[in-house]
C-alpha cells in the first residue's frame, strides 16, 4: 500500500513539475510573444489557472500532512 502512495505522490509531482515547465517555458511566452489582446488574456487566465492548482496542491500536502488541524474536541 505504501509503494501505491509513494508512486501515486511522485507522479502527482512530476505531472505538476511538467506542466508548469510547460507552461512558463512554452505555452505563456508564445501567447505573449504575439501582443494581441486575446492572446496576453489567455496567458493572464493560464497564470491564474496554474496559480489556483498550486494553492489547492499545497492545501492538499498540508491537509494530508495534519488531517486534524482545525478540527475542535469540544462538543
Amino acid at each position: 500500500m505504501f509503494a501505491i502512495k509513494l508512486t501515486l505522490i511522485l507522479l502527482g509531482a512530476l505531472l505538476y513539475l511538467v506542466g508548469s515547465g510547460c507552461w512558463f517555458f512554452w505555452i505563456a511566452p508564445r501567447l505573449l510573444v504575439g501582443g494581441e489582446t486575446t492572446d496576453i488574456l489567455y496567458a493572464f487566465v493560464g497564470t491564474c489557472g496554474w496559480l489556483l492548482i498550486t494553492f489547492g496542491f499545497i492545501i492538499h500536502i498540508i491537509k494530508t500532512a495534519r488531517p486534524t488541524t482545525g478540527a475542535r474536541s469540544d462538543p
